[in-house]
């Protein structure tokens, strides 16, 4: 209840502030802090208005900012799950690359760069030679992992 009830929130407060009309709110508030300075005489307190108050803005915006985040890339990684799935050529051992540890990822990564390098610039072939050897050592890699052989391709 309370996840919906915040999640509503945020979903309205991200549309809200990503608007002109807070970009031109949260600029007159500057503005208008800004000419009561002279009014103020630039004091203390005057500052700490300022301060406090974009310290309290900032710091719920980075909740509502990650919540947008994480949603948004759950929904990118569910639709590339998706075409994963669907397209016959894919490995779907691919599929929950975001939970392979760091070092996995950098070796997968590398295997992918080298397949690139190897790309024909004229007409964007890549030589089958090497594609099958990446492709293997990328079949290794995720059979290291347990992935049956069913779910590689």
């Amino acid at each position: 209840m309370l996840s919906d009830v915040f999640s509503r929130f945020a979903r309205w407060t991200e549309r809200q502030s990503g608007r002109p009309g807070a970009f031109v709110l949260a600029f007159a508030v500057v503005l208008v802090w800004g000419l009561t300075g002279p009014l103020f005489h630039f004091s203390d307190t005057w500052q700490l208005v300022i301060n406090t108050g974009t310290t309290i803005v900032t710091f719920l915006m980075v909740f509502i900012i990650q919540n947008a985040q994480n949603r948004d890339t759950q929904a990118i990684h569910l639709k590339l799950d998706e075409l994963i799935r669907a397209s016959k050529a894919a490995r779907n051992g691919m599929i929950d690359l975001e939970e392979m540890p760091e070092a996995e990822l950098a070796r997968l990564k590398s295997s992918f760069e080298r397949l690139a390098k190897t790309a024909d610039c004229l007409d964007h072939r890549i030589d089958e030679k090497v594609e099958r050897a990446v492709e293997r050592e990328v079949d290794e890699e995720l059979e290291e992992r347990g992935v049956p052989d069913a779910e590689r391709r």
